[in-house]
């Protein structure tokens, strides 16, 4: 699953750390997650997409084109 947290956050000049926090989660789960290399729990992406005032489906880009 793709996102676009990192130009959101920048845009809010939030580091990854204050998002992190915001968050409940270390600066490397966010780090991780803006690298496509962790998906992040369902409540965790509704937590992120919150405090970047998002919806959480403006912040997570589903690639599954196929419907399975």
């Amino acid at each position: 699953m793709k996102n676009i947290i990192k130009p959101l956050r920048e845009r809010q000049k939030i580091s990854q750390r204050e998002l992190a926090v915001m968050c409940d989660v270390s600066r490397q789960t966010i780090n991780a997650i803006e690298n496509n290399k962790y998906d992040p729990s369902l409540q965790l992406a509704f937590d992120i997409a919150e405090h970047l005032n998002s919806r959480i489906d403006e912040v997570f880009i589903n690639e599954r084109k196929d419907g399975n």
